[in-house]
């Protein structure tokens, strides 16, 4: 499913993995079932890669964690929202290009 630089997030860790965190956290929140889903995991995972050390990035599989896909109104998949001290700083719903999500992720780590 992820790559070396992606997590897994859970309806148990989130609070602490992404929340709580020191550093920005990009989150797809995604389904086994969902194609695009699946069409964008290289660009997570060369997200991922690009700004390791910089951004927290992970998935959350929203069949499987319900709770935390309620708790941000997670009604299409995918759905990727950048987090910043533990605050939602950007959402982008659907398939979304590398450049917009690389251009977000430099806003918050300039």
């Amino acid at each position: 499913m992820a790559s070396a630089n992606v997590k897994e997030f859970t309806d148990a860790n989130f609070e602490a993995e992404v929340v709580k965190s020191s550093t920005p956290v990009l989150v797809d929140f995604w389904a086994e079932w969902c194609m695009p889903c699946r069409m964008l995991t290289p660009t997570i995972d060369a997200v991922a890669a690009e700004f390791a050390g910089k951004v927290k990035v992970g998935k959350v599989d929203t069949d499987s964690n319900r709770n935390t896909a309620m708790r941000f109104q997670i009604n299409a998949i995918p759905t990727v929202i950048l987090f910043k001290d533990g605050q939602v700083k950007k959402k982008f719903v659907g398939l979304t290009s590398k450049d917009d999500l690389t251009r977000a992720l430099n806003e918050v780590t300039q």
